[in-house]
């Protein structure tokens, strides 16, 4: 990969300085904005391949913007910066598609092992895959462009959602438990909350493909363990 441009959406001048000069040094290129909408605005006028968006802002809530920005159809790896420990707020980017989150104070070498992480996933390793078309009863997933369809239209799936769902598909009929779906899909060591992140993810997917998300016929629950995607596909 050439070299990834993240944006830093955070309106501390002590923090972004600081996130700027590490990630510089990481061999990242990096752009900060202060501001939610500015922030916003350059993610659609020039995307990155990454942002980190801190979730208090001056002018509203990173909550919003990250929301905003998935409403545009930018489907970059967002990583939420909270001071908050409240599982509450962790959950709800999630909800807005958020595809991680990093509880201040936090040290680089966790954030940098987690932005990598997050571009290996959205970037590098599905590219290589065997098979760059998976089909799971109506729908394609086509992984040189990452993009799912039904049909003639698209189905708007975030970077994460992607990865969780090609995941459970070349794994078909295998029963995965919470834990192996965080490192295989988030590219880290699991824990407690990250594993309760998968559920949040799994129930926007069957939002998103299940004819009736509340009786899931694709992605389905084994009780106790985890998750397993039905058996009727088909691979090319």
């Amino acid at each position: 990969m050439n070299q990834s441009q993240i944006l830093i959406i955070e309106d501390d001048p002590a923090v972004a300085q600081g996130l700027q000069a590490g990630l510089l040094r990481e061999g990242f290129a990096v752009i900060w904005k202060s501001t939610g909408a500015d922030g916003t605005a350059q993610a659609q006028k020039n995307p990155p391949h990454l942002v980190l968006l801190d979730i208090r802002l001056p002018d509203g809530s990173g909550f919003d913007f990250c929301r905003q920005m998935r409403q545009m159809g930018l489907h970059f790896p967002i990583i939420m910066l909270t001071a908050r420990h409240d599982e509450v707020d962790k959950v709800l980017g999630l909800e807005m598609g958020a595809d991680d989150y990093v509880t201040k104070p936090f040290g680089l070498r966790e954030l940098v092992s987690r932005i990598r992480a997050q571009l290996r996933r959205a970037y590098g390793d599905y590219a290589s895959a065997d098979s760059s078309v998976v089909v799971i009863a109506d729908l394609v997933l086509d992984q040189t462009t990452g993009q799912v369809r039904r049909g003639e239209s698209i189905v708007a799936l975030t970077p994460i959602e992607f990865r969780l769902l090609t995941h459970l598909a070349r794994h078909r009929g295998q029963a995965l438990t919470r834990g192996q779906i965080v490192e295989a899909v988030w590219g880290y060591a699991p824990d407690l909350e990250s594993e309760k992140s998968v559920n949040v993810h799994i129930r926007h997917l069957r939002e998103k493909i299940e004819n009736d998300p509340s009786h899931p016929q694709l992605i389905l629950t084994v009780p106790g363990l985890g998750y397993r995607l039905a058996n009727e596909i088909t691979e090319s």
